[in-house]
Formats: C-alpha cells, sequence, structure tokens
C-alpha cells in the first residue's frame, strides 16, 4: 500500500518537473552556456599567453637591447611616477622594429597570410564571407606574429590577435562538434567578445564590440547573449592571473555644466573628421605605398619596421601600444605640442605597421590617437575658457571614446568599453555625446574595410533577406488561375490521362472521387516510371500513382509555400478555396515563387 502511493506520488513529480521544464528550452540554453563558457575559457588563457609572450619579447628587444624602458598604465603598475620622455636618438630602434617586423612578417606568410595586417577586419571577413570558418593555426599564428610585432615596437595593439585567438577557437569547436553556418558564426562572435573583453578588462563592452563591430549600421542581435555570456567568463579568467583593477587610473570626473557640451560638440566633430583622415592615409600608404613594392611580401612588414624606427629615433613616444602616454594624458603630465604631434605620428606608425602588412590590432594605436588629440583639445580649451573647460583631461578619455567610434562605426561598445578601462562612469553623458557625432559625421567611412552596412547586405543573412521579402508576397499574387482544369477521377486509367498533359499548361492535376472530393495530385514525373506498355497503361489507374494532395490558399504567403516545396519536392502547388479546399483555383509553380521574389527584390532595391 505504501509502495503504490510512493510510486504514484514520484510518477506524479516526475510529471510536475516535466510540465515545468517544458517553459524553458532547458537543452538551448545549456548548450549555449558550455559553448559560451568554453570559449571564454579559452579566450581568457589565450590573452594572457599572448600578454607574456609579448611582455617577453619587450623585455629582451627594447628593454633589454635598446633600455628602452616606456610608461605603464596606472592599472599595470604605472601613473604619475611612470617617467619621462624617453632618451632620443637611440639607434637601436632602427634595428629592433626591423628585425621583428622581418620575423613576423616570415611567420605570416610563410603559414598562415591571412593572418597579416590587424586582426579584427579578418574575423568579420570570416563572418560575412567564409561562413565564419577560421583555420585552427590562425590564432597561433597571430599570437606570435603580434606578440613580435608589439614587444618590438611595432604601433600595433592587443585587440586583433586576441580577438583572433577567441573567434579562431570558437570556428574549430563549431567546425569539430559538426554545427552549422548559424552556429559557427555565433561562436566566432562570442570568441571575439571574450578575447577582448578579456584583455581590456572590458567584459561588457568587449560584448557589445563584438556584435556592433560588423556592421555600419546594425549589430548583431542573435550574438549577443552568447557574446555577454563568454565575455564574463574570459573577463574573470583573465583578471585571476593579471589583476582585477582597470588599465588606466583616472581622478574624480564630474560632469554638471551644460555649457561643455558645446565643447564635446565640436571635439566630437572634430574627432569625426581626423578619423576620417587616419582611416584614408591609412589604406592611401597600404595600397599606394606597399602593396605596388615588387618586392617579396615576407619583407615588406620589415620595411614598415624600418619607416617606423626612422620615427621612432627622433619621437620614441609613438612606438608600441602607447598605454603609458595615455596615462600621462589622462594624469595632465604631457605637453599640448607633444600631444598634437603624437596623433599625427601616431598615424604613420601604425599605417608603417600595419599597412606594411605586419600582425596587430589598431584599436591600441587609435586610443592614443584619440587621447593625444583629446588632451590637446582639452588643454587648449583650459586655456581659452577656464570657467566652462574645468577639467580639460577629461577630454582624455572622451577622445579614445570618440575617435574610435568614428573611425570604426562603434559608437555603443567605445562608450561602455572606455567606461570601464577608465573605471570612470561620470562621464558617460560627454562619452556617449561626442561619439555619437563622431559615428554620424564618419559612418561613411571605416577602418574595419570588412564592415558592411547592415544585416541585409551580408552574406551571413542571405536567407533572411529571402524570408522578410517572401513573408510580404500572398499566393494570390503569383500563382497562375487554371481556366477548364479536366476532371481525374481516381479510376482514370494512364493511357487516357496522358493526352491532358499534352492539351493543358498545368504541371499536375487534382485526382478526384465520382462525388467530386480530391484525393490526391497526379503529375507528368509520376506518369513516365509506368508509361511504355499499352497493357501495362490499361490496367494502371490514376488511383494507383497519384501521390499526396499538398495545397496553399490565396492569402498564404510565399513564404509557406517555399517551405511546403522543400518538403514535398513539387514542381507545381495547387492553390484552393479558403472556405472549399476541392476547389482548385489555380496553380503555383517554383518559377512564379522565384520570379515573384526576384520582382520584389527589384522594387525594394529601388526604393532604398
Amino acid at each position: 500500500m505504501y509502495s503504490s502511493r510512493f510510486k504514484r506520488r514520484l510518477i506524479r513529480g516526475r510529471q510536475l518537473i516535466n510540465e515545468f521544464g517544458s517553459n524553458f528550452e532547458f537543452r538551448f540554453t545549456g548548450r549555449w552556456m558550455l559553448f559560451s563558457f568554453m570559449i571564454g575559457l579559452v579566450a581568457g588563457l589565450g590573452g594572457m599567453a599572448f600578454f607574456y609572450i609579448q611582455e617577453a619579447v619587450e623585455l629582451v628587444s627594447l628593454k633589454g637591447l635598446a633600455s628602452f624602458y616606456p610608461p605603464l598604465p596606472g592599472g599595470e603598475g604605472g601613473g604619475e611616477t611612470s617617467g619621462a620622455l624617453p632618451q632620443l636618438y637611440n639607434w637601436w630602434f632602427f634595428i629592433i622594429p626591423t628585425i621583428g617586423g622581418l620575423i613576423s612578417g616570415f611567420i605570416v606568410y610563410t603559414w598562415a597570410p591571412e593572418a597579416e595586417g590587424h586582426g579584427t577586419d579578418g574575423v568579420i571577413k570570416a563572418f560575412h564571407q567564409e561562413r565564419g570558418t577560421i583555420r585552427g593555426r590562425v590564432p597561433i599564428v597571430k599570437t606570435i606574429a603580434s606578440a613580435i610585432t608589439i614587444g618590438t615596437g611595432g604601433s600595433a595593439g592587443r585587440e586583433g590577435p586576441i580577438a583572433q585567438i577567441g573567434a579562431g577557437f570558437g570556428s574549430v569547436l563549431a567546425t569539430r562538434l559538426k554545427l552549422g553556418d548559424t552556429d559557427r558564426r555565433t561562436m566566432v562572435v562570442a570568441g571575439m567578445a571574450a578575447g577582448i573583453g578579456s584583455i581590456f578588462r572590458s567584459p561588457i563592452g568587449g560584448a557589445l564590440f563584438a556584435v556592433e563591430s560588423l556592421y555600419k549600421d546594425d549589430i548583431e542581435t542573435e550574438g549577443l547573449v552568447p557574446a555577454i555570456t563568454s565575455s564574463i567568463i574570459g573577463y574573470s579568467v583573465f583578471a585571476s592571473f593579471s589583476g582585477w583593477d582597470t588599465i588606466f587610473t583616472t581622478g574624480e570626473y564630474v560632469f554638471h555644466n551644460p555649457l561643455e557640451l558645446v565643447f564635446y560638440g565640436i571635439f566630437g566633430l572634430l574627432c569625426a573628421v581626423l578619423g576620417i583622415g587616419y582611416v584614408k592615409i591609412f589604406y592611401g600608404i597600404h595600397e599606394k605605398v606597399f602593396a605596388p613594392l615588387r618586392i617579396p611580401r615576407h619583407l615588406k612588414p620589415a620595411l614598415g619596421g624600418l619607416l617606423l624606427g626612422c620615427l621612432g629615433f627622433f619621437f620614441p613616444y609613438i612606438l608600441g601600444s602607447g598605454y603609458g602616454w595615455i596615462q600621462m594624458a589622462i594624469d595632465g603630465n604631457l605637453a599640448i605640442n607633444v600631444m598634437l604631434l603624437g596623433v599625427i605620428l601616431k598615424v604613420l606608425a601604425t599605417s608603417f605597421s600595419i599597412g606594411s602588412g605586419g600582425s596587430g590590432g589598431i584599436f591600441a594605436p587609435s586610443l592614443f590617437m584619440g587621447a593625444m588629440l583629446g588632451g590637446a583639445f582639452g588643454g587648449l580649451s583650459h586655456m581659452f575658457f577656464p570657467e566652462v573647460v574645468t577639467q580639460p583631461t577629461a577630454f582624455v578619455l572622451v577622445g579614445m571614446a570618440a575617435f574610435f567610434a568614428g573611425a570604426a562605426n562603434v559608437p555603443i561598445s567605445m562608450t561602455i568599453m572606455i567606461t570601464e578601462m577608465t573605471g570612470s562612469y561620470s562621464l558617460l553623458v560627454p562619452l556617449i555625446f561626442s561619439s555619437t557625432l563622431a559615428f554620424f559625421v564618419a559612418r561613411k567611412w571605416s577602418i574595419y574595410n570588412q564592415q558592411v552596412k547592415s544585416r541585409v547586405e551580408s552574406p551571413a543573412h542571405r536567407g533572411d533577406l529571402i524570408v522578410n521579402i517572401l513573408k510580404d508576397i500572398p499566393v494570390k499574387s503569383a500563382y497562375v488561375v487554371a481556366v477548364d482544369l479536366p476532371v481525374v477521377t481516381n479510376d482514370l486509367p494512364v493511357q487516357r490521362i496522358l493526352p491532358l498533359f499534352a492539351h493543358h499548361e498545368e504541371e499536375c492535376f487534382p485526382v478526384k472521387t465520382t462525388e467530386g472530393e480530391i484525393t490526391g495530385l497526379i503529375s507528368m514525373n509520376t506518369l513516365r516510371a509506368v508509361i511504355g506498355e499499352d497493357e501495362i497503361d490499361n490496367l494502371i489507374v490514376a488511383e494507383d500513382i497519384k501521390t499526396k494532395f499538398v495545397a496553399v490558399t490565396p492569402d498564404e504567403n510565399l513564404h509557406t509555400a517555399l517551405g511546403i516545396f522543400l518538403k514535398t519536392r513539387y514542381a507545381s502547388l495547387p492553390v484552393v478555396d479558403m472556405n472549399d479546399r476541392n476547389n482548385v483555383l489555380g496553380f503555383l509553380t517554383y518559377r512564379d515563387l522565384i520570379t515573384a521574389y526576384d520582382d520584389a527584390l527589384i522594387k525594394w532595391t529601388t526604393d532604398k
């Protein structure tokens, strides 16, 4: 008695659990939580590996041979006491970046040519053009080559290589698990988010950057949740080793004077204009200086390193990522003329390092440009309007966000990233204001050459475009009305059915009972399998060879019809009266559907 009651309660308990679970997608959620965790873990560990390799290369080359110790940002042990401008005219600056470029170029062009340049663009290209496929060797090659480039003074950043580490692992994992293209692309986005979120200690900003940097005017909404999850995991892993401090340390900034918005607005427009110039100079040097050179492409990064060394010999503060100099600008320890000159020199230095085919990211150099521009603008504004612009170094932070927001079309993510990288949340209003203005003015240009305008123009979402257009087209606008449709009864012999197709344009006919009820379809394809022998033709009737009757109504859309076409493989679908399915009004062929889609697409494109 007790046992049977216990069993009933156990069964009832299972039913309640199943009913509760039916409200959630545990299988889907659990799968993506696992994927995001794995991607974030690998990206965080990959970020640490990259960081230490770069530090080791720098310790041997710049610090060891050249005795060059660039200042560090506040979150990495630097700050106001991190040092002054280094000694000029160091002859090692001609040699070290050249050797770094030579080694980097040899590694990249020997084992993974697609790892050249700034890696984020490679990830964006893989997402849009290559079904999210990234070769497994690319992250490894990118890590080593970029660490050498940056460690030997190359004007490059960490975002490109770490983006390819995370995205590459996501792509390889999706391929090994035999997932579809859509899932692979999502895992690539999650990997890029995890890498950037970890190396810049910006988990939310890194996730937003990954979904925003793919487009000029859009975001990849489907990848946002996996991106956030993996970015938080990657950040947690990286920060567990490197510390939880923000990269930069700042004072207590406040925004309480609306008149400052005038200066932030002017500054946002200035960032947009100079950002456009940066894009033009960067790609101009790449296409007109390095691309036409008739020398082995393995050697081009070495030439870029030599040109960089020529600048570094006179202005060593443009070498490397430049985080320490940004910290000095935040602390107000750089002169206005040094910062103004730094903007121009950094554009050239980055163009030489990466535009030559060298390996590294463009995010950090762009932050340097924006910070120097902001420091100079803030200093000049404070000089002439001290009562309005009371905190001139605040423009350093705003400059980092606004400059790259305009140059890369990422206003939302840059606002959050700079806030997380500096820990200064009180400047959100001017950050958003200047970044948005810069984005609106410069949205036609982008430092990421593989960006597309929106999801509509991405090959990754061509299927979405087809669905959206087909859903707006009713069947009644595409099907052909049947005239004098012959009656094919269940007992009609094949020999008498064949002539009907010779005298009518329809590709199939409904098969009916004597009472007029449709029981199936008969087409020329089904007839071909049985026609030939007169004796057999007289014995076989429509009932023997008919196929299942599947139809659409005039008010249904072409997307529904396409689904039926793909499921049944029929060449033609009957269109029936919605109130009487035994009344065939006409037929919709696959050709009719394609023609209607093409016409709608042309109209949609023209209207745009």
